[in-house]
Parts: C-alpha cells; structure tokens; sequence
C-alpha cells in the first residue's frame, strides 16, 4: 500500500503513517513545512518519504501529483487551518485559509491526483464533529468540516470507480488540547460524561477508521463518525 498523507507530519498522521509503515506500507508525508516533513520521516525510516504540498496553491497541488509523487494507491487529507471565534469578529483572510485547507485544496487533490491513484483506490478527507454539533464560536469550523462529507459524497458519483470518503473524528487526546494545560483533563472528564462511549477518543481509534476507509473496497461516499456518539448528544 503506497499513500499520500497531506497534513500527516503530526498529530493523528503521525499514527497513521506509523500504522501504515508498521504494516510494510509506504508513505509519503505532505505538506507546507519541509523541516516538519522531514523530522517524521526520519521517525518513521526508509519507507516514508515527504513532499512540500500547499493546499493553497495549485501549482504545488498540480506539480506533487506530475512530477513528484508517481502512482499512489490512496490519498488522505488531514490538513485543517482554523477560523474560530464569535461571527463578529472573523477576519475574511483566516475564513479563506479554512476552506483552503478543508474545502478548496481537497477538491483540488481530486482534480490532480485521481489520475494517478491505482485501481482499487481512493481518497480520504476529514471532516469532524462540530460540522454535526454546532457550538458557538466554531461556525466556520462546522461549516467546512460539513462540506467535507457532502464532498465526498459528490467525488465518490463523479469519480467512480476510485471511491471517497470521509472520517469525522470526535474529541481525541491526540495531542491537539495539550496547549489547554491543567484545563485539558476537567474538558476531557465533561466530553466522557457527556459521550454515549463514555471516553475521549484515542489515536488508535481514528487510526483503524482510516485503514477501515482504505482498504474496504465496498465503501464509498460515506462519512465515518469516529466521535463515542458526541454528535448524538
């Protein structure tokens, strides 16, 4: 298995590029920051590989996927830049760079690389919770972790055979609260409580989604909501 990761240097990519290379795969990190690209690879050994993407620039998209990455079996999306704080005071510039990162550069992806993906393949975006429980201050964040899963929806009609998907996780401790500091354990404990699964997600659990999403060929078009039930409650 040979997959692209954009947006997989950190965090929830980290894990799955390790799950892949752990399994005899090969993975190729992307994104804007080299020094970041090739501290994991470095981590992660001789089956990984990195390329500079930016989801905001076509050309980057375009030249990745001619010239620099060759044939992928999968492609996995995991870039986000956000936007949040109360409608009023947003500023036009950081709402773009959201739907850079979540909404226009996956569409992009599509455009450039689904001539390369092998038979067999597919694309993975993710999306998240707060696109199905709103909360105030994260309308943009809701808005374009929703468009992801219509977007998958739509690539996996015009795209087809190579199919879509999309992975919403909930709360996972996957290093993303960590800059709440002593705050992160009492916010854990309220999303626990308040979960029909009880617990916060662990990396491991958004892990086996995507590899659920890449190697089930009978699943297209569909969001994978990896959130304990958040979004029901």
């Amino acid at each position: 298995m040979r997959v692209l990761l954009i947006g997989g240097a950190s965090g929830i990519g980290r894990s799955v590029a390790a799950e892949i290379v752990g399994r005899g795969g090969e993975v190729i990190l992307g994104g804007r920051r080299a020094d970041v690209l090739n501290d994991a690879v470095a981590s992660l050994g001789p089956q990984a590989s990195s390329v500079v993407v930016d989801l905001t620039d076509e050309a980057s998209i375009a030249a990745a996927a001619a010239v620099e990455v060759g044939r992928v079996d999968h492609v996995v999306g995991l870039a986000a830049d956000h936007a949040n704080g109360p409608v009023a005071e947003l500023d036009a510039a950081d709402i773009r760079k959201a739907f850079d990162a979540k909404v226009i550069g996956p569409i992009l992806v599509a455009k450039h690389f689904a001539s390369i993906i092998a038979d067999g393949g597919s694309l993975l975006f993710f999306s998240g919770v707060a696109a199905w429980k709103p909360a105030t201050g994260l309308s943009v964040m809701a808005t374009t972790n929703g468009a992801v899963a219509f977007l998958a929806s739509a690539l996996a009609v015009e795209l087809a055979p190579i199919r879509v998907n999309a992975v919403s996780p909930g709360i996972v401790d996957s290093g993303a609260w960590d800059s709440m500091g002593s705050r992160k354990g009492e916010f854990f404990a309220e999303t626990a409580d308040s979960n029909p699964a009880g617990r916060v997600g662990r990396p491991d659990d958004v892990v086996s989604a995507v590899l659920y999403a890449l190697t089930n060929t009978f699943v297209t078009g569909t969001t994978l909501h990896v959130d304990g039930g958040g979004q029901l409650v």
